[in-house]
């Protein structure tokens, strides 16, 4: 994990990692976002990244030059952290909805 991160630090797939494994460049690169893969945090490591525009590294999946290239296509983002989370809300509501609709249609045809 990398130090000065917030709480999600502990639960990242990159814990107990040399912070070296993840501030790599060229075909390194891929090898650390793999870390990323799965990770339970990656979307609030990347926020993070985003928010605070940290240069280098790894984070979230993402390379400098992706983090960079995002940032150009959004300016108008003023919190990425809001921004994930209501996704993140709209997605399970979603989800919730669509679980109790295939329940209720279950329902019907066991009646």
């Amino acid at each position: 994990m990398i130090a000065g991160v917030g709480d999600w630090g502990r639960r990242a797939a990159c814990q107990g990692m040399s912070p070296d494994a993840l501030f790599v460049q060229g075909s390194e690169q891929g090898r650390a976002k793999a870390v990323c893969t799965g990770c339970p945090v990656r979307t609030e490591c990347l926020a993070d990244a985003l928010d605070n525009r940290i240069e280098f590294g790894i984070w979230g999946g993402m390379t400098e030059r992706e983090r960079r290239a995002l940032l150009r296509r959004r300016p108008s983002v003023t919190s990425w952290k809001q921004l994930f989370n209501a996704a993140r809300a709209e997605h399970d509501e979603q989800r919730d909805a669509e679980a109790s609709g295939r329940a209720q249609g279950a329902r019907r045809m066991a009646s």
